[in-house]
């Protein structure tokens, strides 16, 4: 609390006022947690980057959001440097480095006054700029209020269980710039005075991650699908690690029954699922401990949140119809605009229902099942078929570590389901394996599911929240597609 007010009295010195953009590109450490509660003390808005975006990255998001200040170290100064230096209007350079032409964090929180008065804002005042995934097209800079805050708490409550409980304490391999890490993790945690592990390697291990667990006795998790998988890849080898796991919350998207089970049945955990995305998070969740769990599913709406299938008019579906996911405003988590992207946000609208953009289907009792993106979903000879269960197939598979499907156009099917599979070390990826791996799913999903097409890759494209960039591979799929058609 101290520190954060000497760095907001610091910024206030330095000239940053309310409503300038101020941008954050730092790793799991006290520094983040401080500067962040500096900017809203101070009543700027706070830019978080993911330590693993490169130059080009941080050049439009600096771009955009038209930042004056960015606090970062010397990985950091090194991309900006790479970037160009960032634009005319990035007045203020910061770094918990003694990096030349970088003021230093650590002296400029010493000198400056502890009795800085935070700024009287209010709920909607903005307060954080969350970068979209860019999952498809160019990420968007979603502006957020004060009260993202509070509106995220019934949500993270639901998910593990009535936190805060005694002994709580919380662990994310999630970078804080997410919404996943900040808004989901780090804030509501701090903000009921949960401890918060900060531990995250540069690239996410299995093995590594059981370990930090292991030995920092980690309490509440949050693990991404991908990072789930991950896990399951090991296989019964992780009942080795004498976890103390309370809860495990996952999100971002659907996670499926299969590796759904492998938690249950090795970290002795119920994994509870959550949905929302970066303009509106949060908004579904299950609670084990309540009794609202079906496998597979997102949950139900958190308390606070109306959420609905629609169809193309806004017009909400009946149970069993397949539609958009949509919530209602007002709503206390959804975002306030989109940065110098106003036309971008009307779009998100059809009357006050806020299209997310993804596809899914509300069964008789109220849950929510996700089937794809838009983009994402495939349609093969009459069928509408989502990739995220054939890809949680796959990676039950003991050969198989990550898995991508998309739909490749056919002449005849229209499109047909494609897998971009990396395997296990030691796997051999040829013909005999992507029959077997074929039958696998045939058998455990369905005839018109599996993949009639396998690939071999060395590595899989995510982004900054470990989703899987399946846009990459579907215009691969599409290239090829043409070559072969002619």
């Amino acid at each position: 609390s101290e520190k954060s007010s000497r760095f907001a009295a610091a910024l206030a010195g330095l000239g940053v006022a309310r409503g300038d953009r101020v941008a954050i590109l730092l790793s799991q450490c006290f520094e983040t947690v401080i500067a962040h509660l500096a900017i809203y003390k101070l009543g700027a808005i706070a830019v978080p980057m993911a330590i693993q975006f490169g130059p080009d990255a941080i050049r439009y998001r600096l771009d955009l959001s038209g930042a004056r200040a960015i606090v970062l170290d010397s990985s950091g100064i090194e991309k900006l440097e790479a970037a160009g230096g960032g634009p005319a209007g990035l007045e203020t350079v910061i770094s918990l480095d003694a990096d030349p032409g970088a003021l230093r964090f650590a002296n400029l929180v010493e000198a400056a006054s502890p009795g800085f008065t935070p700024a009287d804002t209010g709920p909607d005042d903005p307060a954080l700029m969350i970068f979209t995934s860019g999952t498809t097209g160019q990420p968007k800079g979603a502006l957020h209020g004060h009260r993202v805050l509070l509106g995220h708490l019934p949500g993270v409550e639901t998910h593990h269980e009535f936190l805060p409980q005694p002994g709580d304490l919380m662990w994310t391999p999630a970078d804080w710039a997410w919404a996943g890490g900040l808004l989901n993790v780090l804030l509501p945690s701090l903000y009921h005075a949960v401890p918060v592990v900060a531990a995250r390697a540069p690239r996410f291990e299995a093995d590594w991650a059981l370990s930090l667990m292991e030995r920092a006795g980690v309490r509440n998790a949050f693990l991404p699908p991908t990072a789930l998988r991950m896990l399951a890849a090991l296989g019964p080898r992780a009942r080795d690690y004498r976890l103390n796991l309370r809860t495990l919350a996952s999100g971002g998207e659907a996670l499926g029954r299969e590796t759904l089970q492998w938690c249950r049945d090795n970290l002795g955990v119920t994994v509870n699922e959550f949905y929302g995305q970066t303009e509106c998070n949060l908004v579904l969740s299950a609670c084990d401990a309540l009794g609202v769990m079906r496998p597979g599913s997102m949950g139900m709406p958190v308390v606070g949140h109306t959420v609905a299938i629609v169809d193309e008019a806004g017009d909400a579906l009946p149970p069993g119809e397949q539609g958009q996911v949509a919530i209602r405003r007002p709503d206390p988590v959804m975002f306030l605009e989109y940065w110098r992207d106003p036309e971008a946000a009307q779009r998100k609208f059809v009357g006050d229902w806020m299209l997310t953009g993804d596809q899914g289907v509300r069964d008789e009792d109220g849950y929510f099942f996700f089937v794809g993106r838009d983009d994402d979903v495939i349609a093969s000879a009459g069928y509408r078929i989502g990739p995220g269960e054939i890809e949680d197939c796959l990676v039950s598979h003991p050969a198989v570590a990550l898995a991508a499907v998309v739909g490749k156009p056919h002449p005849i099917r229209g499109q047909l389901v494609k897998a971009y599979v990396v395997l296990n070390e030691g796997a051999d990826p040829g013909d005999d394996l992507a029959d077997d791996i074929r039958d696998f799913v045939k058998q455990r999903l369905s005839a018109h599911e599996y993949p009639r097409e396998i690939a071999f890759v060395d590595e899989m494209p995510l982004t900054t929240t470990g989703k899987v960039i399946r846009r990459i591979f579907r215009e691969k799929a599409e290239a090829e597609a043409r070559e072969e058609n002619g």
